[in-house]
């Protein structure tokens, strides 16, 4: 039997995660989420290899990602400032290019924003694990091992074959213009939907929580940030435990705000104050320690004015053809 061929893994880099959409349907044993932290770059590389916008890719924190195609493809590098390379020579992101058999690509470390979004035509070739390849490293499940990728991994991908119904041989490359590419700043506003639990905070601890500026602090990861800044005082000390949603901003003994991401437990007993959007995670994802956030409280009609404003901006920009 021949083994699998795709991408082998020369240097791993910092941290780098199979990721799909997502695990949904198995809180109930425990499992959370997963999935990509900026998902709007994630679908845009996904889209940029014409795949349907939910299979599975690599997401790449901080940088140092080598690798070796074994076949021909197509691939796209998305989100944060990390220079590419392509057999040594620079190549841009937030467009897609092809692959020959032999080519090193490589990511350098990011100058702006912390994670990027590396997908290849067809997706990658991975066993779904309780319905999703999604990597979530406390549960070891997902990608290749339930881990971070290692020296030596192969990433298996369908070679893309000229002449085949796979592709057309004179197909251009695409390229998302850089008017359309998000902005990753190190100052964000945090939209935050009040939590039906803000009546354990007074109306003066909600308006300083409002009005006061955080930092990112040295603890922050795929499982949530840790905020510093004015302490937040409730009247209570903990609830029951209970289930968690992604963005929601607990309020620990200490008054300092915790943001819960995709790979947060999936329940917890600390007070929360609100939660944040998607939309805004995402934002919050591309930070490092020492970054700025404010949040801002938002109705739950805003928010979904706001998704859906942003999937019509997805779906009606169009990418263009280039060489």
């Amino acid at each position: 039997m021949s083994l699998a061929l795709g991408f082998l893994v020369k240097r791993a880099g910092v941290l780098s995660l199979i990721q799909d959409t997502g695990r949904f349907g198995a809180f109930n044993i425990g499992l959370t989420n997963g999935g990509p932290v900026d998902k709007e770059a994630f679908h845009w590389a996904n889209r940029l290899c014409n795949n349907e916008l939910d299979l599975t890719s690599i997401e790449i924190t901080m940088g140092g990602l080598s690798l070796t195609a074994q076949l021909d493809t197509v691939i796209a590098v998305t989100g944060a400032n990390m220079p590419l390379t392509i057999n040594g020579t620079s190549k841009s992101l937030w467009r897609s290019h092809k692959i020959k058999a032999g080519d090193i690509i490589e990511l350098g470390y990011a100058s702006k924003g912390i994670r990027c979004y590396l997908a290849v035509k067809g997706g990658f070739n991975m066993t779904k694990s309780f319905g999703s390849t999604a990597t979530v490293c406390r549960e070891h499940i997902g990608g290749l091992t339930g881990g971070k990728l290692m020296l030596g991994d192969i990433l298996p991908y369908n070679a893309v074959i000229a002449n085949t119904r796979h592709t057309n041989p004179r197909q251009k490359n695409l390229l998302l213009p850089e008017q359309s590419w998000p902005s990753y700043e190190q100052n964000v506003i945090l939209h935050t939907i009040p939590s039906y639990q803000q009546h354990y905070f007074s109306s003066y601890q909600q308006r300083l929580f409002f009005s006061s500026e955080y930092k990112v602090s040295q603890s922050y990861d795929r499982m949530g940030y840790r905020l510093e800044g004015r302490a937040i005082d409730c009247d209570i000390e903990g609830v029951l435990s209970e289930g968690i949603c992604h963005g929601a901003v607990q309020i620990p003994a200490n008054g300092q705000p915790i943001v819960l991401m995709n790979d947060r437990q999936t329940i917890g007993g600390y007070p929360k104050i609100g939660a944040v959007i998607s939309l805004d995670t995402a934002k919050l994802g591309q930070l490092s320690q020492g970054a700025k956030v404010h949040f801002e409280p938002i109705s739950m009609e805003k928010a979904h004015n706001f998704y859906h404003l942003a999937l019509s901006r997805f779906t009606r920009t169009a990418l263009v053809e280039c060489d």
